[in-house]
């Protein structure tokens, strides 16, 4: 009797730990391949790209490599001199239209005073379209001083944003091109996640659901949300060839791999001590219905 005990309780010990054993499997399995997680996330910042407004050589940079600027703060400046010449020029050419437009418009003045039997009306007329005229190119001085003004103001390069500048390659002497980035400042308020989640685990997150992110090499976890889910990816099997034809792959994987759709994670809050750098790894993990 004793003996039979003691093997039901043997038995009983070992079926306890493989049930145990089972439910314990299960829910690991539904974590890891159910659940909407990825291991592929990366911090991403919007990086604006600076590019002098005019052209000219540069005549100093105000910034360092990596340093944190404010907006408005000067990046660097270029040569003035041509700009204020220009401006000169546009500022004397305004007091020539605007003295003409003087002469004309005092001239239009008296021939409309005047009475028929002195002057025709077709001189009239013509004094007041010389007039109207007269106006219209002070207008376009007046446009010119302005916009060589403008471009004297634009010599000195600066930061829409506040951020980190980053590659910065401009050296004093080099010329600048208009329109062509000198350096690149990364926005401190744009920071966000990019996880790229398998297919079939997209239809389990809504915009809203709560987020986790654990950045690799850090034990904090960041509060998100999502943001939006991306409607469109490469179809690399079937792109399109210089006749706008489908040029649809022969060949077919028989072991396929999920596609990988990119979900916008928005971070909630960020601690003060955390030092985010776009292009960092990390993990996501969505909370499906919890802010619902």
């Amino acid at each position: 009797m004793k003996e039979l005990s003691r093997r039901f309780i043997r038995i009983s010990i070992t079926m306890t730990f493989v049930i145990a054993a089972l439910i314990l499997g299960r829910l690991l399995w539904v974590r890891y391949m159910d659940s909407p997680w990825t291991r592929d996330g990366r911090v991403r910042a919007d990086v604006v790209n600076i590019a002098p407004d005019v052209a000219g050589l540069v005549t100093s940079v105000m910034v360092k490599d990596n340093q944190f600027v404010h907006r408005g703060d000067s990046l660097f400046s270029i040569d003035a001199e041509h700009y204020r010449h220009a401006l000169a020029l546009a500022e004397a050419q305004l007091q020539e239209s605007r003295a003409f437009l003087d002469m004309k418009t005092r001239e239009a003045s008296r021939r409309a005073a005047l009475d028929d039997k002195v002057i025709s009306r077709e001189s009239r007329e013509d004094a007041g379209l010389q007039a109207a005229r007269a106006r219209a190119q002070y207008a376009a001085a007046l446009a010119r001083r302005d916009q060589a003004k403008l471009d004297l103001e634009r010599t000195a390069v600066r930061s829409p944003v506040d951020g980190w500048v980053s590659n910065l390659l401009v050296r004093p002497g080099n010329f600048a091109h208009i329109g062509t980035p000198e350096l690149a400042v990364i926005d401190r308020n744009s920071f966000w996640v990019y996880g790229y989640f398998e297919e079939n685990k997209i239809a389990l997150m809504h915009p809203g659901d709560p987020a986790e992110i654990r950045l690799l090499g850090s034990n904090k976890p960041l509060p998100g949300h999502v943001e939006s889910i991306a409607r469109g990816i490469t179809d690399r099997d079937n792109p399109t060839d210089v006749r706008l034809l489908a040029n649809v792959n022969p060949s077919f994987n028989w072991v396929r791999l999920a596609q990988r759709v990119p979900v916008r994670i928005s971070l909630d809050s960020l601690p003060k001590d955390l030092q985010l750098v776009a292009g960092m790894t990390c993990t996501v993990i969505v909370h499906p219905g919890a802010g619902h």
